[in-house]
């Protein structure tokens, strides 16, 4: 008899909680019904959180905050399941002080929420952008080598290819396309990190973010910039079943996507 069960995990980056909050997003979340939810971009500190958001649809929930600045980042994890063990201090204060990852480990994964940051504020974000690539993608090879099956899913902000975006062209010279940016995603592909979208749809043009500017969104002028990569180990025993982004939930400038996995 197999022991596997079934789960669904969504990520979404709600841009403000409250906010997203005031726009059936419970109701959204109850349709969705994911085993475990990921949001980034909660902007929240620690007090002002209400019972709703702590205990929503009667999820277990963890949290990570920004102490650099508030109603800025900020991580958050809604699960059915308990983890064996969260983390959310990695004892790199430049980037644990601005709330961008939560680590979750289950009995048979370990999962990342993660809000990348954004490189297009100035060239000094950018290279904080790298660093924080460089500093995950190194602690997670750790767990990877160690023979750990490892999710990593959130807002990347960086488009990997040219499907990714409506406009390459025009963005090449814009943080989220740059090469550098984009040598990133290439590098985790290499390292044996499986785009899970990108391996049940090879050619599917969809998008996860839309300005609020120009209709973006309504003339699906769009970036596909969030993410579930997967070690390769998952792919591999087939247990990855689906991969999806849900553009028809709204509420806020990304729309949720997700997995399922039989683990």
């Amino acid at each position: 008899m197999s022991d596997k069960q079934q789960l669904k995990i969504i990520s979404w980056n709600v841009n403000g909680l409250r906010a997203v909050m005031k726009k059936e997003f419970a109701s959204s979340i109850c349709e969705l019904d994911p085993d475990i939810l990921l949001l980034q971009e909660t902007k929240l500190q620690e007090n002002q959180r209400t019972d709703e958001m702590i205990r929503l649809n009667s999820y277990e929930s963890f949290w990570s905050y920004s102490t650099v600045k508030k109603g800025y980042s900020g991580v958050a994890a809604y699960s059915k399941i308990e983890p064996e063990q969260v983390i959310t201090s990695f004892s790199r204060p430049e980037f644990d002080n601005e709330g961008r990852v939560i680590q979750l480990d289950y009995k048979k994964f370990i999962l990342f929420n993660i809000y990348f940051p954004n490189g297009q504020m100035s060239d000094e974000r950018l290279e904080y952008k790298l660093a924080f690539y460089d500093w995950f993608l190194d602690y997670a090879n750790q767990l990877k080598d160690q023979g750990k099956s490892l999710i990593i899913t959130g807002d990347f902000n960086t488009a990997h290819n040219e499907i990714d975006l409506k406009n390459p062209g025009p963005n090449s010279k814009r943080s989220g396309f740059l090469r550098i940016e984009r040598d990133v995603l290439d590098h985790m592909v290499d390292m044996g990190y499986v785009d899970t979208y990108r391996y049940f749809y090879p050619e599917k043009v969809k998008y996860s973010w839309w300005s609020y500017r120009f209709n973006a969104r309504k003339n699906n002028a769009g970036w596909r910039i969030d993410y579930f990569f997967v070690t390769k180990d998952l792919i591999d025993k087939g247990l990855v079943k689906q991969a999806f982004i849900d553009n028809t939930v709204f509420g806020s400038d990304h729309c949720p996507i997700g997995i399922v996995i039989n683990i």
